[in-house]
């Protein structure tokens, strides 16, 4: 009787609970079900307890947080759009075609607050019209202020004030395994950001082609990932400091498969000063033939080093003969630098002018020396060399205009027609003392300005300005 009691009760119980359970689980259910108009407040009070990962993105280690140097850099890196042909913008019935003009695109790098930017020469190489396109959408057109084929660099100029630009870093101080960023447009999909780390320095890949066979290659090679679009974009350090341009991949397909390649900001700075300064890079040359150290020459000369550059012949009239260095000299050193390759001599070196003395560290018969070189040119002289700046182009003698001029037709710069005589101008129905204010949307300053301008154009072109009485005028050249 107990027993079956005890039983009872047991079920009863069961029963009392189940039933309860079950009510509270419906109610629970019914409560979670309850129909919502905002998906963003119902994630709000599903996560208002939940504690944050440590682990977060928000948390990550300095030495890992992408983020500042990306935001401080993007702003600063442009889209470069090209076009290739009669131009954009002519309106020369001698240059009429159906067909549009080729376009291509690639990435820049501004380096002045006011509009002065690096990219590579093969970026705008042929290009009739550059377009510059701001990470906020502005748009400019860009003049090429020089360009050098042996590095694969150029300058260009647009007419802006106030830019967000890119700092110099010191690309030397760079070592393989650290973090690095890759900002550009690849595929015209702007302002993207790709990590890596440095894979190596100096790397010579055989890209680069020069009719004076002084092409320098010394690249920082990198895993971050770049494309087609990329070139002429910025590789910079997680301190947001540019260390190098971004230049090529090594591919089978044309698209990224693992190492991409800049040049070093080391060998930039120097370029885009020179072509500011001249209109033309000046390369300081030892005049030496080399080549790398390598097992047979360390035994060979019984040397106690195992990397460096040995010279294999010294040009006559050259720095090297002129300073003492002679064959078989091992080169380890230049201004205090190690010097571990040719790729890396020649990046030195080409970071000086002719006529600048340097110091460079050798070994010969066992000894260690240091020798004072003073650099020529590649006509084996150390003088400078500015582009010249001519006055008479197309059939027409130019002149400056003066500033009083300038405002009282209310334009900045230009450059008049001074004398007219018979040529392209002339033929294109331009009057004396026309004052040229655009050539192909691109604004003219002065008679620099214009040889800069007219050196890199081709086929038909637009020209805009005023007369002299305020007349506006455009003409289609066929250049």
């Amino acid at each position: 009787m107990k027993r079956s009691m005890f039983v009872l009760m047991i079920a009863v119980a069961a029963g009392v609970g189940a039933v309860l359970g079950s009510m509270m689980t419906i109610r629970y259910f019914d409560n979670f079900n309850q129909p919502y108009n905002s998906i963003d407040k119902r994630q709000q009070l599903l996560l208002a307890n939940y504690k944050l990962d440590s682990s977060s993105s928000y948390n990550v280690p300095k030495e890992l947080d992408f983020r500042s140097a990306a935001n401080l850099v993007r702003q600063g890196v442009v889209h470069i759009r090209t076009s290739y042909g009669s131009g954009d913008f002519s309106m020369n019935a001698l240059q009429f075609s159906l067909e549009s003009p080729a376009h291509s695109s690639g990435s820049g790098v501004v380096v002045t607050d006011d509009g002065y930017i690096v990219t590579n020469n093969h970026v705008i190489e042929d290009a009739t019209n550059i377009e510059v396109i701001m990470s906020n959408n502005e748009r400019y057109y860009a003049k090429v202020i020089g360009t050098d084929v042996s590095t694969d660099l150029a300058l260009l100029k647009i007419k802006a004030r106030n830019l967000p630009f890119v700092k110099y870093g010191n690309s030397d101080r760079v070592l393989p395994g650290e973090w690095v960023l890759a900002i550009g447009n690849p595929f015209d999909l702007n302002s993207t950001v790709t990590a890596g780390i440095v894979s190596a320095k100096a790397r010579n890949i055989g890209i680069l082609r020069d009719k004076t066979q002084l092409n320098i290659e010394s690249f920082i090679q990198t895993d971050a990932a770049v494309n087609p679009g990329n070139s002429g974009g910025a590789l910079v350090n997680l301190n947001g400091e540019l260390i190098g341009i971004n230049t090529a991949i090594a591919t089978a397909t044309g698209h990224y498969e693992g190492y991409s390649f800049a040049i070093p900001v080391s060998l930039v700075r120097k370029v885009m000063d020179d072509l500011l300064e001249f209109g033309k890079v000046q390369r300081g040359l030892l005049g030496i033939q080399i080549k790398d150290v390598d097992a047979k020459v360390v035994d060979d000369l019984a040397l106690s080093v195992s990397q460096g550059v040995l010279v294999e012949r010294v040009n006559k009239g050259s720095a090297a003969e002129e300073s003492g260095i002679t064959i078989k000299d091992v080169i380890i050193g230049i201004e205090d630098l190690p010097v571990h390759s040719v790729s890396e001599l020649q990046e030195i070196v080409a970071r000086h002018r002719p006529g600048k003395e340097i110091k460079v560290t050798l070994l010969r018969n066992g000894e260690t020396r240091e020798i004072v070189a003073r650099l020529r040119n590649y006509e084996g002289t150390d003088t400078i060399e500015r582009k010249e700046i001519s006055y008479e182009l197309g059939g027409a003698t130019f002149a400056e205009v003066p500033y009083k001029e300038l405002t009282k037709l209310e334009i900045e710069g230009g450059v008049r027609i001074a004398d007219l005589g018979e040529g392209k101008w002339k033929k294109a129905g331009v009057r004396d003392g026309f004052i040229i204010s655009y050539i192909d949307k691109i604004p003219v300053d002065n008679v620099e300005d214009l040889n800069r301008i007219l050196e890199f154009k081709k086929g038909g072109i637009l020209i805009e300005g005023f007369y002299e009485d305020g007349e506006k005028a455009t003409y289609g050249v066929n250049w």
